[in-house]
């Protein structure tokens, strides 16, 4: 990305006021009562929405109670549990792993680095960032389909490969926003910047959106 002048540095400032007053979520979209829910809720969300994850965790919360039970989970059983959420198999065997490796070496507490949380089973950069965000209140920024592709869309970034994308908005956007983008964007791809569907007639951001299709 190029250095922003003064006017794009000024539509940006715009663009992030709009998504403040538009959007003012602080609540992450995954239902969750401890670190460890919400490792476990983000793994099952690839690939599946929020919403599903959601109903799924439900019952699946309370059936392993604790992240021991899910570490002593039957794997066959556990791949059942979660199979609304596909891609079972793999999201069964993370889970179980991490819970596992947690207890090992974290004594069942949640490391806040993003390598520490990288080197966990499942868990690569979005994932991490998520807890970061959610759990330790740290700086940064989760880049999923609804960052990637309305951040590009936006100008805010130019390409479609989700750790370079990151750290376009890392250099791009204040500290203060970084936790917000994310819960913004997805707001805003859900209701308005909607994938193969946009309303951009109705959406407040077109006149500041080098994507519109008017």
């Amino acid at each position: 990305m190029k250095t922003q002048n003064m006017s794009e540095k000024a539509r940006v400032g715009e663009l992030l006021r709009l998504l403040d007053e538009l959007y003012p979520r602080e609540k992450c979209f995954l239902d969750h009562e401890s670190p460890w829910q919400l490792l476990c809720a983000t793994i099952l969300s690839a690939q599946c929405t929020d919403a599903r994850v959601n109903i799924l965790t439900k019952d699946l919360f309370k059936k392993y109670p604790t992240i021991e039970a899910f570490a002593e989970a039957d794997l066959k059983e556990l791949e059942e549990d979660v199979k609304p959420a596909g891609f079972y198999r793999n999201k069964a065997l993370h889970i179980r792993d991490c819970a596992r490796l947690l207890i090992e070496k974290y004594k069942g507490e949640m490391p806040s680095s993003v390598e520490e949380l990288t080197a966990l089973p499942g868990v690569g950069r979005k994932t991490a960032n998520v807890i970061r965000c959610h759990i330790f209140n740290e700086p940064s920024i989760v880049v999923d389909t609804h960052v990637k592709r309305i951040s590009r869309l936006l100008g805010l970034t130019d390409t479609d490969d989700p750790v370079k994308a990151e750290f376009q908005l890392m250099e791009l956007l204040p500290k203060e926003h970084w936790i917000r983008i994310n819960l913004q964007l997805i707001d805003h791809g859900r209701s308005i910047c909607i994938s193969g569907r946009p309303k951009c007639a109705e959406c407040r951001l077109n006149g500041l959106c080098p994507g519109k299709k008017l």
